[in-house]
């Protein structure tokens, strides 16, 4: 198996039986989305192996060793700069910004350009994800999020297309944009 396929088959094992939050879906839908994104990006199996994996080690029971010693150190590090630190000993709602600025810092610093392809393609799914359920409820769909102010994701959406914005040439891109302005038309960013 080529190192893109044995990540898949991780993948599907790590998050087997889970359900992509808000939406009836299997969760592994979305690293594989993620995946496909990125491929219109790049053809390094390493980036793309990273994007199949970026959500083993913050949602299922992968440690980030388990990540280096079955995918080697660039695909780890790759998964690592998409891995939020997510304080378990705390409800989610109350370290929500503590990770989003921790996110943007570490976004921001990548010396990798593989980094803001990863962050492209799982933030593009994410926002078509938002857009779904935004179509149908409006920004009483925040209401489900561990930040329910439209105004804060806003703010953290706007700004992970302003650091990605090297890449506004590309279609993945230009999606996630039109998708943000489209999602928080008329909402002000918290800062």
């Amino acid at each position: 198996m080529t190192l893109l396929d044995e990540a898949i088959v991780f993948a599907v094992q790590a998050h087997s039986g889970m359900m992509r939050k808000r939406e009836s879906l299997p969760f592994i839908l979305h690293p594989l989305e993620v995946a496909t994104i990125v491929g219109t990006l790049t053809s390094d199996e390493q980036v793309l192996a990273a994007a199949v994996l970026h959500d083993t080690v913050e949602d299922t029971q992968t440690t980030m060793d388990d990540i280096r010693e079955k995918f080697g150190e660039r695909v780890a590090a790759l998964v690592a700069s998409e891995t939020e630190d997510k304080r378990r000993d705390k409800p989610a709602s109350e370290t929500w910004m503590l990770r989003k600025v921790e996110s943007l810092r570490e976004l921001k610093n990548c010396s990798d350009p593989a980094v803001k392809v990863l962050w492209l393609g799982d933030k593009l799914s994410n926002m078509r994800s938002f857009y779904r359920g935004w179509k149908i409820r409006g920004n009483r769909m925040w209401q489900d999020f561990n930040q329910s102010d439209p105004a804060m994701q806003a703010w953290y959406y706007r700004s992970i297309v302003k650091l990605l914005g090297e890449y506004r040439y590309c279609d993945a891109w230009q999606e996630l944009n039109t998708l943000v302005e489209t999602i928080f038309e008329g909402v002000s960013s918290h800062e």
